[in-house]
């Protein structure tokens, strides 16, 4: 044993690889491992901490931002349609808006449209076919107003309902007035002045004998009653428009489920 103990180490002593000069080859020093493995400690505790200190809604709204760009950049086309109708329409109705207030071009002549908007409104037509309805004497008289009150009354609560359905605002700032809190007509979509005067005028036309100027006449009004309305800032174009479809679809409406004379007589009976 103590002659191969002797030979190793004269084997060790004989090994150029264990020289001092060349330790370095062999294993790396200690300093350097020490100060490699505290700085990646460190780095990895600060990551965690900024992870730990972030908060989670910038870490959502990062999680999303690519999402939301990619819907931006790569829009549908029925979005686009949508929004550039949208966008002709509101700049068409701003335009037309010549009555919206005193300082507009035609600023003056806002008392005159608002009494035209008037004639489409609809508390009066209710109190008038009320006055008419106690006057009347005729049985096919009394027949044709209820179901005008009805109608009226319909008319009334559709478009209450969509206008809260859809809550869309006018293309300008306008306080809706006293009539028009009574009969719940605040919003824009559809327009109520435009759905009445297109119901009324098409239930004349079918129930009342009108001579052709007269039928033509009425015709008219509604529609300068619904345009009125585009010109004093209240609504829009698109509202109108389908403020005249609704009112023709509530004039079928009140045709099927028109109440007879009998029917009529007993109402009033118990009114």
């Amino acid at each position: 044993m103590p002659a191969s103990q002797a030979r190793s180490r004269a084997r060790d002593r004989n090994n150029v690889l264990n020289r001092a000069e060349f330790l370095s080859l062999n294993q790396p020093l200690k300093g350097t491992q020490e100060s490699r493995s505290s700085s990646r400690k460190q780095s990895g505790q600060a990551g965690a901490a900024g992870a730990q200190n972030s908060n989670p809604k910038e870490r959502r709204q990062s999680q999303q931002l690519p999402e939301e760009d990619c819907m931006q950049l790569n829009p549908s086309f029925k979005g686009i349609a949508f929004n550039s109708l949208l966008a002709i329409d509101i700049c068409m109705s701003k335009r037309l808006g010549v009555c919206a207030n005193r300082a507009s071009s035609w600023g003056g002549a806002r008392s005159m449209i608002n009494l035209l908007g008037i004639t489409g409104h609809g508390i009066p037509w209710i109190a008038g076919t009320l006055i008419c309805l106690v006057k009347s004497s005729t049985l096919a008289g009394q027949e044709v107003l209820m179901n005008l009150l009805l109608a009226l009354l319909l008319d009334i609560m559709i478009v209450a309902g969509l206008q809260k359905l859809a809550k869309r605002k006018g293309p300008y700032d306008i306080t809706p007035g006293l009539l028009d809190y009574l009969t719940m007509d605040t919003y824009a979509f559809p327009a109520g002045h435009a759905s009445r005067a297109a119901m009324l005028s098409k239930f004349f036309l079918n129930h009342l004998v009108l001579a052709i100027p007269l039928r033509i006449l009425l015709v008219l009004w509604a529609l300068c009653v619904g345009f009125s309305r585009v010109m004093i800032g209240r609504h829009h174009i698109t509202d109108v428009l389908s403020g005249f479809v609704f009112g023709y679809l509530q004039f079928r409406l009140v045709e099927l489920i028109w109440m007879s004379s009998n029917t009529c007589q007993m109402l009033i009976s118990i009114w």
